[in-house]
């Protein structure tokens, strides 16, 4: 009995102290498509976000937040620094896990929908196929939903 009240101490002070605010992906999935046309959405994205990169899948929607929010960004020079930092994040994530679905899916969804002098595009087709041949591995309706209007 006293173990367990210790466990169960122990449990709640250290879900206290952890002070990372977790987003729900739900939540992301819903803002991101979204985000593309509304500045102030994509912002407040990227700052929830940024509490925690330690998160790969977060870190991923971090770097397509960043890489959206450079078209809020009129000058040329922070449009490119913006863009880059988001690339820099989903490719980081991807290194990390490259067999997460979620996370081929947005890097696919940027790199279709980016201007392609930026020369972000030489994974369109290997995302494609592993999105399809990896469909039956999700379990969020939201993002196969998504998935299966990018491929």
């Amino acid at each position: 009995m006293i173990k367990l009240v210790f466990v169960l101490v122990a449990t709640f002070y250290i879900s206290n102290t952890d002070k990372i605010p977790v987003v729900d992906l739900e939540y992301i999935r819903t803002n991101y498509d979204e985000a593309v046309s509304n500045e102030t959405l994509c912002k407040s994205m990227i700052e929830e976000l940024s509490k925690n990169t330690s998160n790969t899948t977060y870190l991923g929607y971090l770097g397509a937040f960043q890489t959206i929010w450079a078209k809020y960004t009129s000058n040329p020079i922070s449009k490119l620094s913006t863009f880059s930092k988001g690339k820099k994040n989903i490719e980081k994530a991807i290194k990390s896990e490259p067999e997460n679905v979620e996370l081929r899916f947005i890097r696919l969804s940027i790199q279709k929908n980016c201007p392609s002098f930026l020369g972000y595009n030489s994974h369109i087709d290997a995302d494609k196929l592993f999105i399809k041949n990896n469909l039956n591995k999700v379990s969020s309706a939201a993002l196969k939903q998504m998935c299966l209007k990018i491929i």
